[in-house]
């Protein structure tokens, strides 16, 4: 079928960039061994869609024009450096492992993953790299995230991020770093950073930080292939099995988190008919797996696994076990420290307690700095100091909540939220 134009094919060409893009980098860096190039590769498609598509119409399967467009030119590239090598009378240099996919391996690895986003991950979580560039370059290129939205992530400032970005692409590409999934200690050495990857990449689907849409499925969906497929490769590794517990019990909520309009429904008000027992019934399976291996405390990943089963176990709001939730908050708390999860053990406090006790904790870290332009923590705060009557604070902190966050969905509901409190 020949391509039809489209109203509007520069939000189009935007939006399938932002699907496509980490499937399109990880594609090309197996091919030029070379994430920076790979992404300049990516983006030299982009920039070709947005020249042809509002002239030629948008084609009938984007995703796999820009990726063919970013091969041909990986290819091209490859070819340019072969030619260039020759009159370099370089002619006997191997030139395997930067040569084009589809010829034969020389052997069968039955230990190999041939998944290109799960290279992805590894290479950009290599040790070379300091923890943080090794999540935001991850971010970057296998999310699709733009570096406001990994800002926003690591509640740290745009230009952090953006030099950490940087910095990462030079390190991998003047150190020579393999893509690849590594084996044996190097592969445990790098097992936490891919896991925090996973998560927040799932985490940005699960509640986008900016745009029009409160979900971005496309990234859950990816994170959580990601995890199963990491589940199999590391079977004994406890973590790796909490982890993936805990995105099957999150994305088993998904058909209800939002209304007929895309409007977000929080969490006391979905019907949980709509919950998808079959992810449930697999998260259940995989905290098991962790159960299981483990062979100490549980990490962190398996603690919010049991934090999520709590809620998948109760078939209605009112039957949610908030007394064992607020003790796992709390031994989470103490394994993992930080203000977010102490927001979250007070959000269960609160159910166990009342308003008030949850309201200490709350204020207690008010002032960290990390949480200062976090908009959930005047957003629970709002919640608290309505249950407590005290409406036009309650107003006054939704309203600031509204102001903080950059997802639309979210400003409308936090803002309903005021307009409620106000007049109750």
């Amino acid at each position: 079928m020949t391509p039809q134009p489209t109203a509007d094919p520069r939000g189009a060409i935007e939006t399938v960039f932002r699907i496509e893009s980490p499937r399109v980098i990880a594609a090309v860096a197996r091919i030029v061994r070379d994430v920076g190039i790979a992404e300049e590769l990516a983006q030299d498609a982009l920039v070709a869609a947005l020249e042809q598509w509002p002239r030629d119409g948008v084609p009938d399967n984007p995703g796999a024009w820009l990726m063919a467009t970013a091969k041909h030119r990986a290819v091209d590239l490859i070819r340019r450096r072969e030619n260039y090598a020759r009159k370099l009378a370089e002619i006997g240099r191997d030139l395997e492992t930067t040569a084009p996919s589809g010829e034969p391996a020389a052997l069968y690895d039955p230990d190999d993953i041939d998944d290109d986003l799960l290279r992805l991950v590894f290479t950009t979580c290599h040790p070379v790299l300091s923890p943080e560039a090794r999540t935001a370059l991850t971010l970057r290129l296998l999310g699709g995230l733009t570096t406001p939205e990994i800002a926003r992530a690591f509640l740290v400032p745009e230009p952090t991020i953006a030099q950490r970005i940087v910095r990462a692409k030079r390190t991998l590409a003047t150190r020579n770093i393999a893509f690849e999934v590594p084996y044996g200690p190097d592969r445990e050495a790098r097992l936490g950073s891919v896991l925090d990857v996973i998560y927040l990449i799932f985490n940005e689907g699960y509640a986008a930080t900016a745009g029009d849409d409160w979900l971005r499925p496309a990234l859950c969906e990816d994170a959580l292939r990601l995890a199963r497929v990491l589940a199999g490769l590391m079977p004994k590794e406890p973590e790796v099995h909490g982890l993936t517990s805990l995105l099957e019990f999150q994305a088993s909520r998904t058909p209800a988190r939002t209304g007929p309009s895309g409007e977000p429904i929080l969490l006391k008000d979905q019907h949980r008919g709509r919950w998808n027992r079959m992810l449930i019934a697999r998260g259940i399976k995989a905290l098991g797996r962790a159960d299981a291996t483990a062979t100490g405390a549980h990490g962190p990943y398996a603690l919010q696994a049991a934090i999520a089963a709590c809620h998948a176990h109760a078939y209605t709001y009112e039957e949610t076990d908030w007394k064992t939730i607020a003790t796992l908050y709390g031994l989470l708390a103490a394994r993992s420290p930080s203000p977010v999860v102490e927001l979250n053990r007070a959000v269960a406090v609160s159910m166990t307690e009342g308003p008030g006790p949850a309201l200490e904790i709350v204020d207690a870290i008010a002032a960290e700095p990390a949480l200062r332009d976090y908009h959930l923590l005047p957003s629970v705060r709002g919640d608290l100091l309505l249950r407590l009557g005290r409406t036009a604070q309650a107003r006054a902190e939704f309203e600031r909540a509204a102001g903080l966050t950059r997802n639309e969905r979210e400003r409308e509901l936090l803002l309903r939220r005021a307009a409620a409190a106000e007049s109750s």
